[in-house]
């Protein structure tokens, strides 16, 4: 939040341009350079800060380093650590650092409280400043209301270590207030877990509002938060936690990287955040700017004393115990924001379809983008209003202006989403927007065995609103997301393994968010067998995406369907294996994405040798997988 009163009056501020112009570059090294100054043991963070000098702030600015332990330097090397030097250059500037011996703790230990207090009380409408926490985590605080960006949906804002923890997963039950508070958690629900964040964008998460009803004036302040601001040194801010209630801070460190142990499995984890350390104009009563229990509340700007309505940013952690300074540390409200995709207004036009039209190339916070065809089948797709790619709900394709069947389907799934919606009264259809001549309709599924088989399947894409779900059920049975299939080919064994292959990984794997992305079709084969005008394909492929501990992730499956049958009584044999992206890019007339193929270690880490490939065995059932 930009404002004149804060700005450095150090040496190397001369005027305006020159602060912005070192800040800009102090800001990029911090988040260039930073992890490599935290990976030594001893440095717990790194920021920009003015210099303390006998235990006074200057105004000088410097690169700022926190220590677990402040260690002369003969005596660093005994703990695998290192000196940090005096001035670092930046760009040709000389700038000096400081060293702050300093520890942290997330702000969610709760320490018992003999007298009864409102806050830690069930409420009913909620409001921010109140006790929540994860049926199975002690307590922190709502923080404020928020928006779906997209649809609009209220959600309360707080962090991840408050409503998901170690232990969680989208989809838990969320009580108000925390359990430590009160451990009735039928009684208490007040929602779910919709989405979270560990990482450099900050500990945050969000929850529905369901079983209550909610006002958005923070506590004890009477403000509604309807901007966002960026915290600059010296700036007064003022927050509303469970535990301290109402206490000011001053912005002594921005845009700082701090490294904190979350327990098992997540261990330790960089977040990036600000500093706030006591205002001396307006003192902590007990001298504590937060405790434990403050986790998740917002720090809002002050204006001339008084509260304003800008949100600086997400209160997670604080000094440890025995610490020589009171301090907290806050997430960047932006970050936090653009990574949960959420507004402090209500969009004045909700549950609009058209928002979630199309396959999203950056659904798993990592660009997955799409196929790209090959040279020589490079003007084989149909064009739709100027792009090759066509979009419906949830799921985008390219269509083969010669096979007239899609090259490939890309589509997202939000397991913690799905809906439950029928599929009757819904027929097959043709796309209008799309020329008759490159679709294959009813004609070729008529008095036969042929089945019309969802590429894209109906059960992965009804998920969202009430009305994109709907919408998304009844996309799903046009023709360009239909290839032929053997009456029996969902019957078999295999195929039977081939329609389970989305659940598999739920079912197998701790998918984050439970967000996955799949890429699937035909695959187009000169010697395929031409009926009714139509070749039909006897081989299809799957893709599956999705991110486990942090780390992007895929796997291939190729089906192999015998098409001898097709005017014949008796059983087509159908095979599935378990592929390298490679295998699948050899048999179409496209390529998968860099980001794809850099991640798919199947030949060389599951077969060994690579040219053993055609000789594996086929999948027998959903536990051959290897994931």
């Amino acid at each position: 939040m930009a404002k004149s009163s804060s700005k450095p009056k150090g040496k190397y501020s001369q005027n305006i341009n020159e602060t912005a112009i070192l800040m800009d570059k102090l800001k990029t090294f911090v988040r260039t350079r930073g992890s490599e100054f935290l990976s030594d043991r001893n440095i717990n963070s790194i920021g920009i800060g003015y210099k303390i000098k006998d235990g006074k702030e200057t105004d000088q600015i410097c690169i700022q380093f926190t220590v677990s332990k402040k260690m002369e330097n003969i005596s660093l090397e005994s703990i695998g650590s290192a000196a940090i030097p005096e001035t670092i250059q930046i760009n040709g500037i000389s700038v000096p650092t400081d060293v702050v011996q300093r520890s942290f703790k997330l702000s969610f230990q709760i320490v018992p409280e003999p007298v009864p207090d409102s806050r830690k009380t069930r409420i009913n409408p909620i409001v921010p400043g109140i006790s929540v926490g994860h049926k199975d985590i002690s307590a922190g605080t709502i923080g404020c209301i928020v928006f779906d960006k997209n649809n609009g949906t209220p959600y309360i804002l707080s962090n991840w270590h408050v409503l998901q923890g170690v232990s969680g997963q989208v989809g838990d039950i969320v009580v108000q207030p925390g359990p430590h508070d009160d451990n009735r958690i039928n009684s208490n629900r007040l929602g779910k877990l919709v989405r979270s964040h560990l990482g450099h964008a900050g500990d945050c998460a969000i929850a529905s509002i369901e079983d209550r009803t909610f006002k958005p004036e923070i506590i004890d302040l009477e403000k509604v938060p309807l901007n966002l601001g960026d915290p600059e040194l010296g700036d007064i801010v003022i927050k509303s936690g469970r535990t301290t209630k109402i206490t000011y801070g001053k912005v002594n460190r921005v845009n700082t990287i701090v490294k904190i142990d979350y327990g098992h499995p997540k261990g330790v984890q960089e977040i990036g955040c600000f500093e706030i350390g006591v205002d001396n104009n307006n003192p902590p009563p007990n001298g504590e700017v937060s405790m434990g229990g403050d986790s998740g509340s917002v720090w809002m700007f002050t204006k001339n004393k008084r509260v304003s309505e800008v949100l600086a940013g997400l209160h997670f952690a604080g000094e440890s115990v025995g610490a020589p300074e009171e301090f907290a540390l806050a997430c960047y409200a932006k970050s936090v924001f653009e990574k949960l995709e959420i507004s402090l207004t209500q969009p004045k036009q909700i549950s609009k379809v058209e928002q979630s039209i199309g396959y999203k190339v950056n659904f798993l916070d990592t660009i997955v983008g799409f196929p790209t065809l090959k040279p020589a089948s490079v003007n084989d797709s149909v064009v739709l209003n100027g792009r090759e790619i066509i979009d419906y709900v949830h799921f985008s394709l390219m269509l083969s202006k010669s096979r007239r069947f899609a090259h490939w389907v890309a589509w997202n799934i939000d397991g913690g989403r799905i809906k439950s919606l029928s599929r009757k009264g819904l027929k097959f259809k043709m796309d209008v927007r799309i020329p008759s001549n490159f679709q294959v309709g009813e004609d070729l599924y008529s008095n036969n065995r042929l089945d019309r088989g969802h590429i894209a399947r109906r059960a992965d894409l009804v998920w969202g609103s009430e009305m994109e779900a709907k919408q998304a059920n009844r996309d799903s049975f046009y023709f360009t997301n239909i290839a032929p299939q053997m009456d029996n080919f969902n019957q078999s064994r295999a195929g039977g393994i081939w329609g389970r292959l989305e659940n598999a990984v739920f079912e197998e794997v701790e998918v984050e968010n439970l967000k996955v992305s799949v890429f699937g079709g035909p695959v187009f084969r000169e010697d395929d067998r031409n009926y009714r005008g139509v070749k039909i394909p006897r081989e299809f492929f799957k893709a599956i995406v999705y991110k486990e501990n942090g780390k992007l992730k895929v796997k291939a499956f190729l089906l192999t369907q015998n098409l001898n049958q097709l005017e014949f009584l008796g059983l087509a044999e159908f095979k599935v294996y378990q592929v390298g992206l490679p295998e699948i890019e050899d048999r179409c007339e496209f390529t998968f994405p860099n980001e794809l193929k850099s991640v798919d270690q199947y030949l060389e880490n599951i077969l060994g040798r690579p040219e053993m490939a055609d000789k594996r065995p086929p999948l027998n059932t959903l536990a051959d997988i290897n994931w």
